[in-house]
């Protein structure tokens, strides 16, 4: 008996430590007063391991085996991905394996982009497994008990099993819709994943139809409004170059670093014939750059189901590319990496681009990190565009300040401080300073080409360099900033508008995302969106400021012109531990919950209605190509 019990009590710490340990690397533990969570996170699995026990055989242990390994291995990855992205992974990131697995293929981003603390909900499998087997070993079967021991041992387990179905169904279910049950499907581990398979496998099966009147009523509600006509075709007919990238934060426009100017290009470019975005953010989903560029080519929110360039690649579109070709441009991409990354090579073609440029054609003259570097994809591109009939339409996107940040030595120009050197921050930017360089050699090869006076460039980041989840990240980012490294500079992206001759130049401070920038080109060139389905606005004549969030900071996060403040949604999903920031003073603010949760709900609607235009396809109902 003593041996038995032995074999019964030695795996449940090690079950219980499990728990702990996913919830502290998950950055959950400050939600525990949601006593639900852990509650429930024990019953099941502590109930799991009980259950399993009860058949002695091998089918017992085996079932056993293959039940803890994917909570195991699920729960390392929801730690993984939650390190980065500040949520639980999704069963639609199974689509999203190939793309993730091209950057993982570099251990380095790993190791830069994932805490490797995660780790630690690993620790306790092979001594469960061990124990699960001792237990076995060690207990009498139910079959050979007598049966003034049969009947409370059944009985006992019947209870737990019945608990455990009405526990996993009133909260994974949440049949009544109650807002603390939503909570709980936020930070739980199994009712969270129980949810995501019923919403993301289930729900797309029993999807019915759609009212496009009443998503163009809801719209009209939602959806920011710009008004007049302000700078109104001040671009007409030029040539554009849209440039995506990778990773710049706002934070170094205009910094210096060790009495260095981080992007003494980019600060000339600001002083004349430039609007200039500086409350400019990032609207990213899961598919991370390449929801940034779908977000940007047509004016739409990705969502947090999977990558738009996969999920959606068979819908038609009317954004930058067929608008453009509609007034005679020449639509090109150019990406110095593999073609097949984020699905680019046949995202592109319903995009509308006539031909993407990528590794395969470009010449591999320069390399670091991940690809082609920046000056000469630029030099390359430029290259080619001289030999295109004008006007063009240019899309390129940069890679060389791409995590890791690391860039050859002979590439480096930034004299970094002693304790910055081998660190993700100095490489960060070092990889920045270097993309500076680029683009001031991409305005003297156009210049040299004879593009330059027709020509509108357009800069823009894809998405935060400097991830405040990563601990020593966010110290030495606070450090350098002189104020706690937050949200709201973490999604603080720029957007510069370049029109030579333009005669002016202008600091625009109504908040904005990249899903308002088709409609600011328009805009400015002066051309026909031709369809009704645009979940941005012109910023030049914006009548508010206001962007949706959903990577990061979680769907219902906002960030708003009004109070200038940004909203980070709770982890568990309410308003009511949610966060405000200033985004003129970074600092805290007080949370008004009746206004927090009436904005959430318009982000939510937003993200919502512009699902269900592109699930539905609606665009195709006004355009065909």
């Amino acid at each position: 008996m003593t041996k038995y019990l032995r074999h019964f009590w030695l795996a449940y710490p090690f079950l219980a430590l499990k728990i702990f340990i996913f919830y502290w690397q998950t950055d959950r533990l400050d939600m525990m007063h949601v006593y639900e969570v852990p509650a429930l996170t024990v019953l099941l699995l502590f109930g799991i391991f009980e259950l399993c026990s009860m058949e002695r055989g091998k089918a017992g242990r085996w079932i056993f085996y293959v039940l803890y390994t994917i909570v195991t291995l699920l729960m390392f990855a929801d730690a993984a991905y939650s390190s980065y992205f500040g949520k639980y992974i999704s069963v639609n990131q199974i689509y999203q394996i190939t793309s993730l697995g091209q950057i993982a293929g570099d251990g380095n981003v790993i190791g830069a982009a994932v805490s490797p603390g995660c780790l630690l909900t690993l620790i306790d499998y092979p001594f469960v497994l061990w124990f699960f087997r001792l237990r076995q070993k060690g207990g009498e079967s139910i079959f050979s008990m007598r049966m003034r021991k049969f009947l409370p041992y059944m009985a006992a387990h019947t209870v737990l099993l019945i608990v455990m179905i009405c526990a996993w169904f009133y909260y994974g279910w949440n049949p009544y819709n109650l807002r603390s049950v939503q909570k709980v499907n936020h930070i739980e581990f199994f009712t969270y994943h129980t949810n995501d398979i019923l919403v993301n496998v289930v729900g797309k099966l029993q999807r019915g139809s759609v009212d496009k009147e009443e998503i163009l009523k809801k719209m009209a509600e939602i959806v920011p409004k710009s008004s007049g006509e302000k700078y109104r075709g001040v671009a007409k007919g030029k040539n554009l170059i849209l440039i995506q990238t990778e990773s710049l934060n706002d934070f170094v426009i205009g910094a210096e670093y060790n009495g260095q100017e981080l992007t003494p290009n980019l600060d000339a470019m600001l002083e004349e014939n430039t609007f200039y975005f500086d409350h400019f953010y990032s609207t990213t989903g899961v598919g991370n750059t390449s929801d940034a560029e779908f977000a940007a080519l047509n004016g739409l929110y990705p969502n947090d189901e999977r990558e738009c360039y996969r999920l959606y690649v068979d819908n038609t579109f009317q954004g930058l590319p067929w608008i453009l070709r509609g007034e005679g441009y020449g639509a090109y991409a150019f990406h110095g990496y593999v073609k097949t990354f984020w699905n680019r090579d046949e995202a592109y073609k319903t995009q509308g681009f006539q031909h993407f440029y990528s590794q395969e054609e470009l010449e591999m003259t320069e390399v670091s990190g991940f690809g082609l570097t920046d000056k000469e994809m630029f030099r390359q591109a430029v290259d080619i565009l001289k030999e295109k009939p004008q006007p063009f339409f240019s899309f390129m996107i940069t890679l060389t300040n791409h995590i890791p940040y690391e860039l050859d030595a002979s590439l480096a120009t930034l004299e970094l401080k002693e304790a910055d050197e081998d660190t993700t921050f100095g490489g960060y930017l070092q990889t920045v300073r270097y993309t500076d360089e680029a683009f001031g050699e991409l305005i003297q090869y156009l210049k040299d080409a004879g593009l330059y006076e027709d020509t509108m460039i357009v800069i823009y980041g894809d998405h935060q360099g400097m991830n405040m989840e990563t601990p020593s990240v966010k110290s030495r980012m606070s450090a350098f900033l002189g104020k706690e490294y937050n949200f709201d500079e973490m999604l603080n992206v720029p957007l510069l508008i370049h029109i030579p001759g333009l005669g002016e130049a202008e600091t625009v401070d109504t908040v904005g995302g990249q899903v308002d920038i088709l409609p600011t080109i328009a805009n400015l060139m002066d051309v026909d969106i031709g369809q009704p389905f645009v979940f941005g606005q012109d910023l030049l004549n914006a009548e508010e400021g206001f962007v949706a969030q959903i990577s990061y900071i979680g769907k219902g996060s906002f960030i708003t012109n009004d109070n200038d403040m940004l909203f980070a949604i709770g982890k568990d999903g309410t308003v009511e531990s949610g966060s405000v920031w200033n985004l003129v003073s970074g600092r805290k603010m007080n949370r008004n919950d009746r206004l927090c949760q009436e904005y959430s709900d318009r982000a939510n609607a937003l993200i919502d209605t512009c699902k269900e235009v592109l699930d539905y396809n609606l665009i195709a109902d006004y355009v065909t190509h």
